[in-house]
């Protein structure tokens, strides 16, 4: 999803006007850096604090005659403003003889007692449940949303490249940002409408999408998916805010004291109010920490406004910056609500500051506040698709009724500009690129088709040698209701063509009614998950990993039929009822036996028929998704789900061979644990009722291949423990760096701790193992003990790349045990 950032560095421009303009740097008298100084504009409450290397850019649409700049320690200095742009400034502050008459403080880090901001901070804790949309039981409001995307640090270098040869025209009109002082050139804009109705008694929340729209990328949910997933919703008095995967510690959260230094700066009234200011800044560098100042009511100490900025040092990949203001409205003496949200983010490969980038901005507004209008519970629970065709295609008269800010005259030309942009065929080759790479699938809009995945086109396994794959699928647009998709692949050393396809088809959008069947013939390696569902064209990496550890030779021709249902009468649950046909036999039969004794003859047979049954529920409570076809995309990751699923084996038709049933459970969840990282848990349990070969048993999840896989055992090989009765548990904690950055030598890097345990018990009954015949494949399972794993992992290396130190716990005594395994995994995250 984060690669579609890619496809929006290619189009268009714009012009804000701002009337007074101010850029530099603060030192001291030795020439250092004063880092989280307060610059502010005379006689305002428009302000901004240093950065970590002293400099600042800051612009206002009123124009001001004085900049007043301070700091804890030093003489406040105030310089006077000559021209409406003055860039370059050096500020030098000196050393305060005296402390400040208002307030008593400390220089550098703040105290946490005596300090009468912290004592402002414990009201605001005491009351935030009192303030907003928390003192009401039900609410509702007005809700519009406008995304931008910009290519910044536009100069005449970058004007001249060859890419944009032909584009020229992008240029004629760039302006600079008012946070920053860049250049930039939109490049993307996406308008949203809706109606938000929560109840505080109940707990829920509904958000009804009316209109959407956006600037030459009508219904694609691919970037609207992406901006939803990088922009979601936030509380500032929560104690955590997650941004980009991260979980921020907020300068009102409970922990703030020991993650922030607070100075009591300024009182003033503000909309008849009087209020605090409070300047806050990190206690230490390289945690997931903000920088700025709010404004507090001195009776509801509710917040009246607020901006975050997130430190320079914070460990956070691609984003240079963050900056966020909240503006929140007085609706009476006790309650204020939140009126506008603007969020800015910059994204680049480095945090240079001359480096290029794309700025994401974000600005929600909200109006038209009702309370206390109870919906039933019903209503909360039933879905409303929030993109249906209505939605896309709101006429001018919508968007001139329910902006509730109008577009600027240059944001109005984004429209215009992209439908231009479309028509030159070198941006169109662009996009093309750009999309091939963030999708792995080739577009052919005459065919309407696209071919792929790129990525799956060469692998490697021990019986098929080199391997390569080629596959299609139909593509009309994000919402079909109907998907083909099959692939064609061929084995050098076996000498043997594979194929797969599928299909599925949405009969009803409201209850999400699909049907879907295909067939595959392939060769794969099976027991890589102890819970997996029959995905016809699914293929685990285990099954063409180029590099592994140890014979890799035990993989299994599958012939696969198969048939289901789907049906999603509420939202975030699933029900699936299917049937499989399979046949089942060893790839490499001198290598790795599927061999048993077949009960009715008594001869050995090594192929297994078999005809299964099952019924699948899903519940994904928190999940998210978006889209009204028959695919639809996740727009965040937050979510827990519960997976039950019985199968029923039946013998008879078409030769199958057994009768048996199997119960399946899982549990995962994601565990944000405040400021010190994720944890992500899962736990598995099944058993098989009946007597089943080695292709039907559990086989617990080994890994031989060099890639670090959530759900498998590092240490452990393929087929290494079967069984048909089992537990296993699965826990990986990431700490994000929390641990590191305390440690002088390794905190510029920029690293990131991760530890990990799991373990799995399991039995096999006699019966089963009389049953079973393999000539080379010990039935062996994890009952004398809970097999175990745990591993230290390191990962951002270079930004891109984990590795893991995984150790085996136990069983050391069996045949070629791996006591120790590297593992390691790339890819690119927040």
């Amino acid at each position: 999803m984060k690669n579609l950032l890619l496809p929006l560095i290619l189009l268009f421009t714009v012009s804000i006007s701002a009337q007074t303009k101010v850029g530099g740097m603060v030192v001291d008298e030795f020439d250092n850096p004063v880092a989280f100084a307060n610059v502010i504009f005379k006689n305002s409450f428009e302000g901004t604090i240093t950065n970590d290397d002293g400099r600042f850019y800051m612009e206002s649409d009123k124009t001001h005659d004085a900049l007043l700049i301070s700091f804890i320690g030093y003489e406040d200095l105030e310089i006077p403003l000559t021209s409406r742009v003055t860039y370059n400034m050096k500020v030098v502050l000196k050393e305060s003889t005296q402390q400040l008459k208002e307030v008593v403080v400390i220089s550098g880090k703040q105290s946490k007692k005596n300090n009468p901001a912290v004592e402002i901070l414990k009201k605001i804790w005491a009351k935030k449940r009192q303030n907003g949309i928390r003192k009401f039981k039900q609410y509702a409001y007005d809700k519009y949303e406008k995304v931008e995307f910009d290519l910044n640090t536009i100069d005449s270098a970058l004007m001249q490249r060859k890419i944009f040869k032909g584009l020229e025209f992008v240029f004629q009109d760039l302006d600079t940002s008012r946070i920053t002082g860049k250049t930039y050139l939109p490049i993307f804009l996406n308008e949203t409408f809706s109606k938000v109705h929560g109840d505080n008694i109940l707990n829920e929340e509904k958000e009804q999408i009316l209109g959407n729209k956006n600037s030459g990328f009508d219904n694609n949910q691919a970037i609207i998916a992406f901006v939803d997933d990088l922009y979601q919703d936030y509380d500032i008095y929560n104690n955590y805010l997650k941004f980009f995967d991260k979980s921020f510690t907020s300068p009102l959260s409970r922990t703030g004291i020991d993650t922030y230094n607070y100075a009591l700066r300024d009182s003033a009234y503000i909309d008849n109010k009087w209020c605090y200011n409070i300047v806050y800044y990190p206690r230490r560098k390289n945690e997931l920490t903000f920088k700025g100042d709010f404004w507090v009511n001195d009776s509801t100490f509710a917040i009246k406004n607020i901006n975050l900025e997130v430190t320079k040092s914070a460990n956070i990949n691609w984003v240079k910056e963050i900056y966020i203001e909240q503006e929140f409205d007085v609706v009476n003496d006790s309650v204020f609500l939140l009126k506008r949200d603007y969020m800015l983010s910059d994204f680049s490969f480095q945090k240079k500051e001359k480096s290029r980038g794309v700025y994401g901005k974000r600005t929600t507004v909200y109006n038209n506040y009702v309370f206390d209008e109870e919906k039933p519970k019903e209503f909360y629970r039933k879905d409303r698709n929030p993109f249906d065709p209505s939605v896309m295609n709101q006429d001018s008269v919508f968007w001139a009724r329910n902006r509730l800010e109008e577009l600027n005259k240059d944001e109005k030309g984004i429209y215009q500009l992209l439908d231009t942009l479309k028509t030159v065929p070198k941006f169109k080759s662009y996009y093309n690129l750009v999309s091939i790479l963030a999708s792995g699938y080739v577009e052919i809009d005459k065919w309407n088709m696209d071919i792929g995945s790129v990525y799956d086109v060469f692998g490697f396994n021990d019986a098929e040698g080199p391997r390569i794959r080629l596959g299609a699928r139909t593509y009309f647009g994000e919402n079909d209701p109907w998907r083909l998709e099959g692939y064609m692949a061929y084995g050098f050393s076996d000498k043997k063509f594979k194929h797969g396809i599928s299909g599925k088809f949405l009969l009803d959008k409201q209850s999400r009614l699909i049907v879907s069947g295909g067939h595959r013939r392939d060769i794969e390696q099976l027991g890589v998950s102890l819970t997996a569902t029959n995905d016809v064209l699914g293929r685990s990496i285990a099954s063409s990993a180029v590099l592994t550890v140890g014979a890799n030779n035990r993989l299994t021709n599958i012939n696969l039929s198969a048939f289901g249902l789907e049906i999603e009468p509420i939202t975030n649950v699933r029900f699936r009822l299917g049937s499989t046909f399979r046949t089942l036999r060893s790839a490499l039969p001198e290598d790795f036996s599927l061999d048993y004794i077949d009960p009715d003859t008594d001869t050995v047979a090594s192929e297994t028929k078999q005809l299964d049954v099952s019924t699948v529920v899903i519940y994904t409570p928190g999940k998210r998704t978006i889209g009204y076809g028959v695919e639809r995309r996740d727009i965040n990751d937050t979510y827990s789900t519960i997976l039950l699923n019985y199968t029923r084996g039946i013998e008879g038709p078409w030769g199958s061979d057994f009768n048996y049933n199997k119960l399946q459970f899982s549990y995962s969840q994601p565990w944000q644990i405040g400021g010190f990282g994720r944890l992500y848990s899962t736990i598995e349990l099944g058993k098989t009722f009946g007597d089943v070969p080695l292709s039907l048993l559990n086989v617990i999840p080994g890994n031989q291949t060099l890639f670090t896989t959530y759900g498998t055992f590092a240490n452990m090989d393929f087929y290494e423990f079967v069984s048909d009765t089992y537990a296993a548990v699965h826990l990986e904690h990431n700490f994000n760096g929390r641990l590191f950055s305390r440690i002088p030598l390794l905190r510029k890097l920029n690293l990131r701790e991760i530890v990990g345990l799991r373990g799995v018990w399991g039995e096999l009954s006699d019966s089963n193992i009389a049953l079973n015949a393999p000539t080379n494949i010990p039935l062996i399972s994890p009952d004398e003990r809970i097999y175990y794993e745990y591993s230290v992992g390191i990962g951002n290396i270079f930004k891109i790349f984990r590795i893991d130190f995984n150790f085996r716990g136990n069983y050391l005594d069996r045949p070629n045990a791996r006591p120790f395994a590297v593992t390691g995994t790339f890819g690119f995250s927040f």
